[in-house]
Order: structure tokens, then C-alpha cells, then sequence
């Protein structure tokens, strides 16, 4: 799909999908549009309402939709490390790491690289400068680690580079204007992700998946049903 001002996006991660109640709207949603729902996955952290509990992960990742999962915290760490934490990923078609927030290192790319490929996936890892030339991974610039901070300055995708992503700050009113202001080479595919962008009052917003989806690719072709929060 494409847009008048912009080359679009190869699809949107909305990341942060926090209920088993929002898959028909999800569903609804994702007939119309190219979507990745990211799951945050920390067993540690229940009572942050962005980590759903395992019972709700089940539910989500048998939905059927095209899903990452987007793991933190000391399952994160132990796969970056070379470790093999105890989780059930099937379903999921795509694995972020978030091992830390100052890049990731040679080693740090391989086992996380082989994690991913033993469970069927690619991984995706973050970076927070250029992006990196290496291959086997997708690289998401995030300097915001889900709180919303916008980068000052939105660094392009040039060279020999594999798949890459944008993140940060990213909301319905604000992703038109960024994405005009992305430097993309050659015309370069690639994705976007936000998350803090697409909540309200705490909760995973799809209304807000939905403008940001309208923003970008323009008008649905058929109208969605609403659906509950």
C-alpha cells in the first residue's frame, strides 16, 4: 500500500495487545490492513498491565493473526546470553529481544539469532544509532523503550542493511508527519512500531490502531463493527 507524500510502511507493529477480548477487533482490523500485534512477555512483571498474563498469551497466540512476540526482562537476557528460558512462543511468527538498552554485541546477535531460528522465527533486536550491517536479524531504532520519547532526529536507511524498523513517539496525529521526514534510500521496505502511541487510560487502544492505520494507508475499504474494549 501506498501513500500520497510518503512511501508507506511494509505493515505496523501495534505492540502492547493486553486483553484476549480485543482478537475480534483485531481480527476486523487486520483484514483491512497489514498488522503485526506485538505481546510483551516478562513473567516478572504481571502487575504491569502491559504484560499479560500467561493464560491471556495462550489465548492471543492461538488466534490465528500475525503476531510478535516481543520478550523482556530475564528471559530476554538469558537468550541474548545464550540461554533457552522456558516459554511457549507458538504462534508467534516474529521475536523481539529487549536484552538492554545500549545495542547488542556480536555474541548478543548470534544467540538471539539462533533462539529465533530454533523456535521458526527471526529475531528482531534494537538499536539506537545507525543501523547496523548485519544480517540475520531485523533492527528497530527505539530510543524510546516504550515511553513515548520521540527521537530528534529520525536516522536513515541506507546501504547494505537488512529489514529495519522505526519506533518512538509514534501516534495517530504525529505518524503522517514522521513518516514524510524518513529518509528511505532507494525506497527501502520497512515497518513501523509504537506502543505507549496507542493506549489509553492504560489499556490497548484499537481506535487508535485504527487511526493510525487510517493515517497511513487511508480510508477501510469496509467499515469495522465496534467492538468493546
Amino acid at each position: 500500500m501506498s501513500n500520497s507524500g510518503f512511501l508507506a510502511p511494509a505493515f505496523i507493529t501495534f505492540t502492547g495487545v493486553d486483553s484476549d477480548a480485543l482478537i475480534p477487533g483485531m481480527r476486523a482490523l487486520s483484514e483491512q490492513y497489514p498488522i503485526e500485534w506485538g505481546v510483551l512477555i516478562d513473567p516478572a512483571r504481571l502487575d504491569n498491565r502491559l504484560f499479560p498474563d500467561a493464560e491471556t498469551v495462550d489465548r492471543i497466540r492461538c488466534s490465528g493473526l500475525r503476531l510478535s512476540a516481543h520478550i523482556c526482562g530475564v528471559p530476554a537476557a538469558l537468550i541474548a546470553s545464550g540461554g533457552e528460558p522456558d516459554l511457549n512462543l507458538d504462534g508467534f511468527s516474529r521475536l523481539q529481544i529487549n536484552h538492554g538498552f545500549s545495542g547488542s554485541n556480536g555474541q548478543q546477535i548470534e544467540h538471539c539469532m539462533r533462539f529465533a531460528s530454533r523456535h521458526g522465527m527471526r529475531a528482531a533486536l534494537q538499536c539506537q544509532a545507525a543501523f547496523p550491517e548485519v544480517s540475520g536479524v531485523d533492527w528497530l531504532y527505539d530510543v524510546s523503550f516504550g515511553t513515548g520519547m520521540q527521537p530528534e532526529q529520525w536516522i536513515a536507511l541506507k546501504g547494505d542493511i537488512p529489514f529495519c524498523g522505526y519506533s518512538g513517539g509514534l501516534n495517530p496525529q504525529n505518524v503522517r508527519s514522521v513518516l514524510q521526514q524518513l529518509d528511505l534510500g532507494c525506497g527501502s521496505a520497512y515497518w513501523i512500531d509504537m506502543e505507549s502511541g496507542v493506549r489509553s487510560h492504560g489499556r490497548f487502544d484499537l481506535a487508535k490502531c485504527e487511526d493510525v492505520c487510517r493515517a497511513v494507508y487511508g480510508p477501510l475499504a469496509v467499515e469495522l463493527p465496534k467492538v468493546a474494549m
